[in-house]
């Protein structure tokens, strides 16, 4: 597979893991509605703020989208790499100038980005996909860095997006009225992540259902394929078969009353179906099981909410005017630059299966992902949950927090009409102190919540999986091994490091659990023999504490 290589790939491809975890520090006063909405709006550097998200959201989130600096030579940067290589360092603050068309440029972006990228990949959960947004000065790098980072086998589709109606401006004189976005998936095996793809899980199951007929489920899905397939009707098109499976039968009834037997799945030639679009496409089907029992059911087309596959986004709602024009009438003024238009985003959201699950944005600007979240839950029942991450203080607390507070409680628009709200809020917060000091040490005013997280994470690779960390040093299990910390005096101790050195005393106050045991604490005074008798893996915090 093609690499590529640039100045300072060698100290930002493993940057990520050198990262500091920090806290996150609760701003109520910029928080919204119900604080246990699941939103939550981050004010930070992205890089700081997504490695200390990491041990509450790895491998949870469903839909990543990101509108990155497209790297026009024009912009400031404001992204701080921290990247500790005196060369890099070196290189970073005399060598790299936005200015003109050199390469230096480019390397600086791709230093940029490539940590980010890693740190996006560890959120997705194993059926998630990522968005990335970019247009012509930097979709062939970064179709090359994603292919490194998710892997080649994980590419969905280039989507083009229409941005202007008429083009934009050009140097070379050609107006450019488009620009591009990636798309990829976390694993190859995942299945069912959009819709017009394999259908969901949970759409199957949701015709696995028992009535006074008996049981129906679905057997398997037909589709179409060859060179003398229509569009609507190519590989990525399916249709569902269903089937009685006390009877063995399978019959498809149109609502028209028109009857026929479903045909046997072609073997040879180009696998056309032996029956017409009229009769396959765009009809309300009911299943006969037999001769007893009618279940009814919707064909692709409307059962799953696609018209057809999408490969170019041609919509006047994805429109940079569109977009403007959104922020204006929120603000009264154009307090944004190129903001995405709220459309695009909720499309995306649409297109995905699952209507209950975590969006990220990492590069949150003017908040459109937080608006597009809120209005297509109120379109479609759906309760799905976003987190916004952006750098600028005064862009997320004057921008992207009250674009999401006003859409979400209902505002006056520029025109002086009433806007209804669409429900919902968030937590606001912003970067806090490093979780470890210059010398490596717990910081003083950790609290043992906080603790506990960032060392299930560091064991397990995952987040604990429950909203409220428990008291008690028995912090959860994982693949059959328990967790402990002694930390902060859990077990009532007070005293200086007071119960935190694991003791004969100590393990015989700690929550029973018969399996193998991992115990963080700041010392241990058993030996190896008793450890080995009480199946216990002992790990002195923080030195034994993984970096991830």
């Amino acid at each position: 597979m093609p690499t590529l290589n640039w100045i300072g790939k060698e100290a930002v491809v493993n940057h990520h893991h050198e990262v500091p975890f920090h806290l996150l520090k609760d701003v109520p006063e910029l928080a919204c509605g119900a604080p246990g909405s699941g939103n939550l709006i981050v004010q930070g550097d992205n890089l700081v703020a997504l490695k200390a998200l990491l041990p509450y959201y790895a491998g949870q989130v469903k839909c990543i989208y990101i509108d990155p600096p497209y790297n026009t030579g024009n912009e400031g940067w404001i992204y701080n790499d921290n990247v500790n290589s005196p060369l890099i360092r070196d290189w970073l603050t005399k060598t790299v100038g936005s200015e003109g068309e050199d390469l230096t440029r480019h390397d600086k972006w791709l230093c940029m980005m490539y940590p980010r990228l890693s740190l996006l990949r560890s959120f997705l959960s194993q059926e998630g996909v990522i968005f990335v947004s970019m247009d012509d000065n930097e979709i062939t790098s970064l179709r090359i860095l994603m292919d490194e980072i998710f892997g080649k086998e994980c590419f969905v589709e280039q989507l083009i997006i229409s941005r202007s109606e008429n083009g934009m401006g050009s140097n070379e004189g050609f107006a450019s009225n488009h620009e591009y976005m990636l798309a990829y998936k976390k694993c190859t095996e995942s299945s069912g992540v959009f819709c017009g793809l394999s259908p969901s899980p949970d759409f199957l199951a949701s015709f696995d259902k028992e009535d006074e007929f008996g049981k129906f489920k679905v057997d398997g899905l037909l589709r179409k394929k060859g060179a003398g397939a229509r569009r609507e009707e190519s590989p990525n098109c399916f249709y569902p078969l269903y089937y009685n499976p006390k009877t063995g039968k399978v019959r498809l009834e149109p609502a028209d009353g028109f009857e026929a037997t479903l045909p046997k799945l072609p073997t040879g030639g180009d696998g056309r179906w032996t029956w017409s679009k009229d009769f396959a496409v765009g009809k309300e089907y009911r299943l006969h099981a037999g001769a007893k029992g009618t279940i009814y059911i919707k064909d692709y087309f409307t059962g799953l909410r696609r018209e057809k596959p999408k490969s170019i986004l041609r919509s006047p709602s994805y429109l940079t005017d569109k977009a403007t024009n959104e922020i204006r009438s929120i603000f009264g003024d154009k307090v944004f630059t190129t903001p995405k238009p709220v459309g695009l985003i909720a499309d995306l959201l649409d297109n995905l299966t699952d209507k209950n699950c975590l969006v990220l944005d990492s590069f949150a600007g003017s908040g459109t992902t937080g608006q597009a979240v809120l209005e297509q839950n109120m379109k479609d029942g759906g309760k799905r949950r976003f987190i916004l991450v952006e750098i600028e203080p005064k862009i997320a607390r004057e921008i992207t927090g009250e674009r999401v507070r006003r859409v979400a409680q209902g505002y006056t628009n520029a025109k002086g009409e009433k806007v209804d709200g669409l429900d919902g809020g968030f937590r606001f917060c912003e970067l806090g102190e490093p979780l470890f000091n210059d010398h490596g040490q717990i910081r003083e005013n950790v609290r043992f919540a906080d603790l506990a997280r960032h060392v299930y994470f560091s064991e397990t690779g995952e987040p604990l999986p429950r909203e409220r960390v428990p008291n008690s040093p028995k912090i959860g299990e994982h693949n059959g091994t328990a967790i402990y910390l002694l930390f902060n005096g859990i077990l009532g101790d007070k005293s200086a490091n007071g119960g935190n050195v694991l003791t004969r005393a100590v393990l015989a106050k700690l929550p029973l659990f018969a399996g193998p045991k991992v115990i963080f604490g700041a010392g241990c005074l058993l030996g190896a023999d008793r450890l080995r008798a009480e199946r216990v893996t002992f790990r002195q915090t923080p030195y034994e504490i993984k970096v991830r």
